[in-house]
């Protein structure tokens, strides 16, 4: 990867829905070679996908939480359960695995805290192997670039 992958990346990042000759003007190339490169980006995984960024707000989904999952234990069924059943979970929209303790860092959104109540107490504390489970309220967000 060179100079003017990374300025295609940082392109494609800022505006993924650019078409291929507006990105080739913006990294100073000429159709073709630049279109070969995007290819080979996404070919080689350095590009996974190109998605919507939603307004959560817009969607009523207002309320966010960090939560910290600490396990009970390692075994790794019951780690590869609980990661699986995260995934499933259309209120998770980020999860880490972590080193330490916790285990597991989780993005939360739901409509109000009542919303958020009902998914900790009826979903995530009561999957197997879950020891502790802690929750910050974001206050705001001060640089999202995911």
């Amino acid at each position: 990867m060179d100079s003017v992958d990374r300025k295609i990346i940082a392109e494609l990042q800022r505006d993924g829905r650019l078409t291929v000759t507006e990105l080739a003007a913006r990294v100073r190339l000429s159709v073709s070679p630049c279109h070969r490169r995007v290819r080979e980006l996404e070919r080689t995984g350095a590009i996974r996908g190109y998605r919507a960024v939603i307004d959560r707000s817009a969607l009523g989904l207002d309320f966010e939480a960090l939560v910290f999952v600490s396990m009970g234990t390692t075994e790794r069924a019951v780690v590869a359960a609980f990661e699986e059943a995260i995934a499933g979970m259309p209120q998770v929209v980020q999860a880490e695995r972590l080193f330490g303790d916790p285990d597991f860092l989780l993005r939360v959104v739901t409509e109000d805290l009542a919303a958020y109540q009902r998914f900790y107490d009826e979903q995530l504390a009561t999957l197997e192997g879950v020891q502790r489970v802690s929750s910050t309220i974001v206050m705001k967000h001060v640089v999202d670039r995911v």
